[in-house]
């Protein structure tokens, strides 16, 4: 993987860093996404610019809870409309305002708040299309409730590519590993997926050659678009245990992932694979990779979480806009507890990608 590049904490980086605004969505309402979407936006003000867009009233109530000297400045969708992004200091924090239709209440959910949380995904979305945000950021939300509320919900992913109407996206987590590499340096895991929020039962008949080769153009361009990696280095696993033990174990490796990677290798990509999954996240594999491409959600995500510690980030690729998330849900039982539980570990970290991927894009779209 990249090792975690020293330069990123230069003075350069953090200037342009510092210009990227940010657009947080704070999630579900009654969970700790609000908590840490305003932690995080007040420890980093000086290296982000960050813009809540959740109920107003209730983040300026929170705040003072949290801590009194934190400042937020409230405008409305119309005002933006008609005005754009007012100007703010470094020492306050912006808030669109997306007011709730009842009373929050910690760790209760409330099916007639489900689409205020909708709202703020939207607003993102209308934001980085028309400039006003460079990225959006969004902190964990309660899918039940949105289903309950007799919306059609799978999840943040692929709400964002129907709205954004892309037909296939490419759900990535990344995160910062305590690991590190045979030469002693730490690096940044990255795990993309080929199937994202299915039931196990239907991952094979998911898993098509079509499917994996847009996935892996997804991953590829976006490494080098969004990331700034000139030529990503990607390792695939199977699907299979021992990659299909030469299709004893199963054929999908030789009938599916096989042929794609060949295809892909005859263009110039570098891409190697499939592997087992169970030896492929050892340092010495992943020291010369970029990336490792994981054939369903809970066969490349549990090794990443467990190894970047809480830092771990939610990033959605094939979107014309940047988004990063957090990597945990809405722990509505923390947030019953009261103030101060939650950790903000991955939605700083999230910030902080998002803006770094800012800058990636500036810097490719301007060489």
């Amino acid at each position: 993987m990249n090792h975690a590049d020293s330069s990123s904490s230069s003075a350069s980086l953090q200037d342009r860093q510092a210009q990227a605004v940010l657009a947080i969505t704070v999630g579900e309402t009654a969970g700790i996404g609000p908590e840490i979407s305003i932690r995080a936006a007040w420890a980093l003000r000086h290296q982000v610019r960050a813009v809540l867009i959740g109920d107003a009233a209730f983040l300026a109530m929170l705040a003072e809870q949290i801590d009194p000297t934190i400042k937020l400045m409230a405008t409305s969708l119309q005002a933006l409309r008609l005005q754009g992004l007012p100007q703010f200091g470094r020492d306050m924090i912006a808030v669109i305002d997306c007011p709730v239709l009842e009373p929050v209440q910690a760790g209760q959910l409330n099916v007639r708040n489900a689409r205020s949380v909708l709202q703020t995904l939207d607003i993102a979305v209308e934001g980085c299309s028309k400039g006003w945000f460079q990225a959006m950021v969004t902190a964990p939300l309660q899918k039940s409730t949105i289903n309950d509320a007799g919306i059609k919900f799978s999840g943040h992913t692929e709400y964002l590519a129907e709205k954004c109407q892309v037909e296939q996206v490419v759900m990535m987590l990344a995160g910062p590993t305590t690991q590190v590499l045979p030469n002693g340096q730490e690096y940044m895991l990255r795990v993309a997926l080929a199937t994202t929020h299915l039931p196990l039962q239907q991952v094979a008949a998911a898993l098509t050659q079509r499917s994996l080769q847009t996935t892996l153009a997804i991953l590829h361009q976006d490494l080098r678009e969004k990331f700034g990696i000139a030529q990503p280095r990607i390792l695939v696993t199977g699907l299979n245990p021992h990659a299909g033990e030469g299709g004893y174990l199963g054929r999908e490796e030789m009938d599916v992932i096989h042929p794609v990677l060949a295809a892909a290798q005859a263009t110039g990509m570098q891409v190697r694979g499939p592997f087992p999954a169970d030896t492929l996240f050892q340092p010495k594999y992943l020291a010369e990779a970029d990336c490792v491409l994981a054939m369903y959600h809970d066969q490349g995500l549990p090794v990443l979480k467990f190894a970047t510690f809480g830092r771990g980030v939610n990033i959605t690729l094939g979107l014309p806009l940047i988004r990063t998330s957090v990597d945990h849900g809405t722990a509505l039982d923390l947030a019953r507890q009261g103030l101060g539980k939650a950790d903000v570990s991955s939605m700083q970290q999230a910030m902080l990608i998002a803006a770094q991927m800012v800058v990636a894009r500036r810097n490719r779209t301007t060489s």
